[in-house]
């Protein structure tokens, strides 16, 4: 349904082809007209933008966010639902740039992240499916099981964090698949219905307050006085504080966002649905899953357990869900070969923004606010990190992170297109191929042996 033509209901979010649409109610109403004038003018409707928005709003103060497509649309409603506690970079890395005391305290911003969110969900009554499930990490090669295992034991004794290791011979009690080496369990890491969250955080926002208004691209940023004009297609407005949320779907409104943040392609597929016996053999945890592999695979049973949701990048170049439909489905098979005789219900992509120094970013440039760059990390840190964005828009000494006042880096000649993704990703895929295959040479696993010699 049209939003022009249904003004007292926000379209559904069913236009990007992702299996969350499916069984949707549409949206909360969204208000179609902006406010001439908001203490805080936010840009981008994801995770980051309404969190934010739900703390100013909560706080009194007139909030208006701009969403150029549908509110709903971005990589809020498209992602595979998974929420960790990850910061990318390791103790020992972080430490070498920021000394021990702030490189333990960037990594325990990840586990709030995730405690957090649980609790939003469940303090504000959030129907999406949230489930304490755990996440296996599965090891492509027996170097790398050994590397998750040293990892895990480090984890254990610095952070505190709970893991179990799996060695290969077990792994059937946690994968139906003989393709990885062992792995790790994160029994604390989580799962949710991205879109039914997605709903839940509007009609939350709405409640507080929030004036949300979609097809209403910011189009200039400019300083007055004290304050900014923001200019959309539908007007000015005058704003006290102007907060940029636009992450993997940065444009050229703030060239310095852009030169920051590396946009990604991320796809996914959804099987059509599988017998329970075939659910229960190849998820017997319902956990989600991960690899070690560079060139990354994710997937999951769907929230019923009716499917898999089975995603990764396919090629070196961005391409289209018509194409990494078939090719992730090849890529799954090969670790579940019994797949090949059920077919896909849906094929979808959406885009993650990463950062050169693979953190997370928060603060204030020239006045303006921002957080992205959440590195594939987006459902926990996106709304933990719009949360304390809206506190610190809003000055509260509690919107403190330890992310705070970390160099945001970019590259010289890098003006937001990642001409050198190519070369990456087919270097990356390349030595996951290799490393697979010398895993395997010995080996009379032939369905993991033609999975290494597979490049897409």
């Amino acid at each position: 349904m049209d939003v022009d033509a249904a003004p007292k209901t926000c379209k559904a979010i069913a236009d990007h082809g992702a299996y969350w649409a499916d069984g949707m109610a549409p949206l909360p109403a969204t208000d179609h007209d902006i406010l001439p004038a908001a203490d805080v003018v936010i840009i981008g409707s994801g995770y980051t933008g309404m969190h934010a928005a739900i703390i100013t709003a909560r706080a009194g103060k007139v909030t208006q966010v701009l969403e150029a497509q549908t509110p709903g649309w971005g990589c809020s409603t498209r992602n595979g639902g998974q929420i960790s506690s990850s910061v990318k970079p390791s103790l020992a890395e972080l430490t070498k740039r920021f000394g021990a005391d702030r490189a333990r305290a960037i990594r325990a911003e990840g586990t709030a992240s995730l405690e957090w969110i649980e609790s939003f969900i469940t303090d504000n009554g959030i129907d999406c499916d949230f489930r304490r499930n755990g996440r296996f990490h599965a090891a492509h090669t027996p170097q790398h099981f050994a590397a998750l295992v040293r990892e895990a034991a480090r984890l254990g004794d610095e952070e505190n964090v709970p893991t179990t290791v799996i060695q290969r011979q077990d792994q059937h009690k946690e994968l139906g698949s003989d393709m990885y080496f062992g792995g790790v369990v994160f029994s604390r890491h989580a799962s949710l219905h991205p879109a039914k969250y997605y709903a839940g955080i509007l009609q939350t926002a709405l409640t507080a307050g929030v004036r949300v208004t979609g097809h209403c691209p910011a189009m200039s940023i400019v300083r007055s006085g004290t304050g900014f004009i923001v200019t959309t297609p539908k007007g000015h407005i005058k704003a006290g504080k102007v907060v940029i949320a636009t992450n993997g779907y940065s444009g050229d409104l703030v060239p310095w966002v852009r030169r920051r943040v590396i946009p990604i392609g991320s796809y996914i597929i959804a099987t059509d649905p599988l017998p329970k016996p075939v659910m229960d053999r190849l998820f017997p945890t319902n956990r989600s899953i991960s690899d070690s592999c560079k060139i990354v695979y994710y997937f999951r049973p769907s929230p019923d357990r009716s499917r898999i949701l089975f995603g990764g990048r396919v090629s070196a170049n961005e391409t289209n869900p018509a194409i990494s439909g078939p090719k992730l489905k090849q890529d799954m098979c090969r670790i579940f070969p019994e797949l090949q005789a059920y077919g896909l219900s849906h094929s979808w992509c959406g885009t993650v923004a990463y950062s050169f120094d693979e953190l997370m970013h928060i603060g204030v440039n020239e006045g303006v606010h921002f957080a992205m760059g959440y590195c594939g990390s987006g459902v926990g840190m996106a709304s933990y990190l719009g949360m304390r964005l809206g506190q610190q828009t809003l000055a509260l000494p509690e919107g403190k992170t330890a992310f705070d006042n970390i160099p945001f880096p970019t590259r010289p000649l890098y003006t937001g297109k990642p001409w050198f993704l190519p070369a990456v990703v087919s270097w990356y895929r390349w030595c996951d191929q290799w490393q697979m295959k010398q895993a395997f040479k010995n080996s009379a696993n032939k369905p993991a042996e033609r999975f290494a010699e597979h490049i897409s």
